[in-house]
């Protein structure tokens, strides 16, 4: 196994979780689930390969990441535990569930799919163009009203986010921004690679005993919430919930909502799980 030693973010005691972010991404732009659930159990959030400040110079492959994450639950020594996963990362939370079966007690799966598909519209220059401002004025200046109504409505935010909050424009400039600029042009190509290949995992993941819960928000246009259900029924032991009037980012539209729904889960799901 030709495994890269992570970056981790390491927070809390108790029963480990392992929060796996998406694409672009980092450990740190999990802190919405990290900070709360950290208050009753231990998260690690790693950066993966080719993010955050686990730098990666050359070509990999998506299985890589695989390798990456069972040599982190090896040298913490974690024997069981619960994955949270966040778009890719809810792909390779089910990845590792059908690799380490005795290990994965259970999941949560955000916006996220075993057959990813997606309805995104088409891109103009000026979508382009506006989210090139509304996003340098948002790194700047956090939450701007001015700015959220005159260029985040009209920019690529809008298919990521159906409610222009100051909370979710703050997770933007603070987590998703750093994150885009410190992924790499190597994992950029892991991931087109994968999605080029057709991944499909929908008859695989039958397989998957342990309990999960499958998030999604209603308006995602790049995981679908048609495919994060479909996902959901393959399942043999999950929950699913929609959002309405949310989308790809909805826990950052709708952190306390979604959170309370998962402390729910957690605490049905408890024995089983740990």
């Amino acid at each position: 196994m030709n495994h890269q030693l992570l970056h981790v973010h390491i927070q809390g005691r108790g029963f480990p979780i392992l929060a796996l972010h998406g694409h672009p991404g980092s450990g740190n732009s999990l802190s919405v689930f990290t900070n709360h659930l950290s208050k009753r159990f231990q998260t690690f959030a790693p950066d993966l390969r080719g993010y955050g400040q686990s730098r990666c110079l050359q070509d990999f492959a998506m299985h890589d990441h695989l390798d990456d994450l069972e040599a982190l639950l090896d040298r913490f020594q974690i024997e069981k535990c619960l994955i949270l996963g966040w778009s890719l990362g809810g792909i390779l939370a089910m990845e590792l569930a059908l690799r380490l079966p005795t290990r994965v007690t259970g999941l949560i799966l955000v916006a996220t799919s075993a057959k990813p598909w997606g309805n995104h519209p088409s891109i103009s220059w000026q979508d382009n163009f506006y989210t090139g401002v509304a996003g340098i004025l948002n790194y700047l200046k956090p939450s701007w009203s001015w700015n959220i109504e005159t260029f985040g409505k009209r920019s690529l935010f809008r298919y990521l986010i159906q409610q222009h909050t100051s909370t979710a424009y703050n997770y933007i400039a603070k987590e998703a921004v750093p994150a885009y600029l410190q992924t790499s042009k190597y994992a950029t190509n892991a991931l087109h690679s994968a999605i080029k290949s057709g991944y499909n995992r929908l008859l695989d993941i039958e397989k998957i005993q342990c309990p999960s819960l499958v998030l999604a928000g209603a308006e995602d246009c790049h995981i679908t919430a048609a495919s994060s259900l479909e996902t959901a029924k393959h399942l043999q032991n999950s929950q699913w919930q929609c959002y309405p009037n949310t989308s790809h980012l909805f826990p950052w539209e709708i952190p306390q909502q979604m959170l309370k729904d998962i402390d729910t889960w957690l605490t049905a799901n408890l024995e089983e799980i740990s």
